[in-house]
Formats: C-alpha cells, structure tokens, sequence
C-alpha cells in the first residue's frame, strides 16, 4: 500500500481508497515521460492532501529533481515571494478561472494542468491568452485510478476534451448490459489498468459493485465503473459529457445537467455556469447559477431566448441567478452545497442583479 486516500464526497459518503505502490509507479512513469524536467522544475503545491491532486503536485517534481513550491492557497499566489519559481500549475479550472481573473499567473508558468471537472473552452482561451503558458493539459482520472486516467494537450482553437487513455490504462465506453457502444455514442466509462486502486478499505460490498470483472482485457481483470457519461470521438479521442447522477427529470423528461450548463457557457456575456435541479416532484424546476464576464450585464429573457436556439424548451432552466463567483470548497470544486437557494420567479424582462454567495 502507498497511501490511503479518501473521496471528496461530492458524488455520495467519502470512501477510503487504498492507492498500490504499483499505481503509484505507474502514475510518475507516465508524469516524467510527459513533461520535461525544466517543465517540472517549480510545481505549485497548494492543493489539500485530501485530494489527489496533491500527488503530482508532490511526487511528480521531486521525481524529477525538481522543487515543490508550497502555497496555503492557489488563490494567494501571487502573494507568495517565490512565485516567480513556479513553472507548472496543477489545479481545477474553477480556481484557475480565478487566478486569470486577478491576474496572479506568475511570467515564469510555462505548463497549466487542469482536472477535478469540465473545461470550459472559453477558459482554455483565457489560458493561452496568458503570454508564458506554451501547454494547456485536461486531465481527466477518478480516485479509484490514481488521479489521472486519460489526458489530452489542449490546442490554441480546440474545444477542450479529456483525451486519450494514459499508456498504462484501458478505457471502454460501455451500455448498461456492459457492451461497448459505437464511436459517437454516449456510454459509461469504465477504466481498467496499472492505475486502477485495490479497492475501498472495509468496504468489500462497495469494492465489488464498482470493480467488476473486465471481459475485454487479461483474465481475472478488473474495470472501475466511473459513473461518468463519455463518448469517443473518430480520431479516438474521448468527450466527456457529464456524471451518469446527474441525469435528473423534470415534467417527465430525462436531462443532463452538464449539457445545459456547455449551452450557457457559450452564451454571450457568461464566463461560468452551473445548473441545478430543485424542488420534488411535479414541482421540480432547473435553476442556473451563473457568473457573468466583466462589464458584462445578464437579462433574463434574452438569455433564455439564446439558450433555446440549442436547446428544447424542456431543457431551458426556469429560474437565472447571477453570482459574483461559484462557491468553492476546500478543493477548488465547485460546491453545489453552497449555492444559495433561488428567489421568486422572474418576469420575462427582469434583469439579473449580482449576488455573493
């Protein structure tokens, strides 16, 4: 055993993961062939050691003899006297968002990582807008995995992916019935390899429900079930679409939350969204957090009519909140938890005014 490390809880209770010292091997295998040592020379190391990752942050420059420069906080950076040491950064593109919009991305950064959740493509442009980045990573990887499972070098005018499977994992896009679905269609990830963690400890049940037998690779294989909706593209790149719970239905019609909030980070004005679905039952609605670009302001109406050019209707959220920034919590994810709760409906042509969390 290398470490134990516990789940952020965000997709149900924390679960101990018990990470191997061949998963570990494996992960820095695959970091010391992918970035160069002067890459790796300063890696910021301000992520909390509940969360994984804190392993490359820690193990990936000192095993390329280069230094771990320490932070409390990505948010504090350019507050720090050695910031200027920092050639890499490995966060969440939450907490990026914030550092580009302060400003406190220091000259000498030349690789950004950016995991724990979707990309915007808006953000990736604010990223190489920053004159020292050369290299914009989308990390993708699950605990149960060893924090990175595939990954895909950004393009300057490339709608961000989660690329392709590390080379010591294995990766199938797979229906309910575990058969793989053609390229294009959306299916469940399901991850197998060097990376894959020995389970949860004390929890043989939940060890068995989410490592399942691989029919698709060596014998007596396993493969992690992610929860997470994929697809693979024709150049055999992966797509990520969203979590499998966060399908909600609302009037008798199944939706997926992550392609409402893609629809509203391409709207006009908005640098962020997140979406949410309230209430029980008949009375369930959809309601949108979203953050606007500077000197940008939101009207309702107008928002919504934008949205229903790509959208049906049923999709189109009913309630519109602008905050300041999206709470964070002590990873640098977004916290759902945190979002204030909605006010009265709004009429068609009220504007949004700001509010902090």
């Amino acid at each position: 055993l290398a470490y134990l490390i516990y789940t952020s809880g965000s997709t149900g209770r924390p679960k101990g993961v018990a990470i191997t010292q061949g998963n570990a091997v494996a992960f820095l295998h695959w970091a010391l062939a992918t970035y160069s040592p002067e890459e790796l020379k300063g890696v910021l190391a301000a992520t909390s050691l509940n969360f994984d990752l804190s392993v490359f942050e820690l193990f990936a420059p000192l095993s390329s003899g280069g230094a771990v420069v320490v932070a409390r906080n990505a948010l504090h950076l350019a507050e720090l006297p050695t910031a200027s040491e920092v050639t890499l950064i490995n966060t969440v593109p939450s907490a990026m968002a914030q550092l580009v919009r302060l400003g406190a991305v220091p000259v000498g950064v030349r690789v950004i990582n950016l995991a724990g959740e979707a990309l915007p493509d808006t953000l990736a442009k604010q990223v190489y807008g920053l004159s020292s980045v050369r290299k914009l990573y989308n990390l993708y990887g699950p605990s149960e995995d060893t924090t990175y499972s595939t990954g895909s070098l950004v393009g300057r005018e490339e709608v961000p992916l989660i690329g392709r499977p590390l080379p010591a994992t294995r990766a199938y896009v797979l229906d309910a019935a575990l058969q793989p679905v053609p390229v294009g269609v959306a299916g469940e990830l399901y991850l197998a390899g060097e990376g894959q963690a020995r389970g949860y400890l004390l929890r043989p049940d939940l060890t068995a429900e989410r490592f399942v037998p691989e029919p698709y690779g060596p014998p007596g294989g396993r493969m992690y079930r992610t929860g997470d909706r994929v697809r693979y593209r024709e150049d055999g790149r992966l797509e990520y679409l969203g979590r499998v719970d966060f399908q909600v239905k609302v009037r008798g019609f199944r939706i997926e939350l992550g392609e409402v909030e893609a629809a509203l980070r391409k709207a006009p004005g908005i640098k962020d969204a997140v979406v949410v679905a309230k209430g029980e039952a008949a009375d369930k609605r959809l309601v949108a957090y979203v953050v606007a670009k500077a000197g940008e302001t939101l009207e309702a109406e107008a928002l919504k009519v934008q949205l229903r050019q790509g959208l049906p209707e049923y999709m189109v959220p009913s309630v519109l909140m602008v905050l300041e920034a999206l709470p964070l919590n002590a990873n640098g994810k977004v916290d759902r938890k945190a979002l204030p709760e909605p006010e009265a409906p709004q009429s068609g042509s009220t504007y949004l005014a700001p509010r902090t969390t």
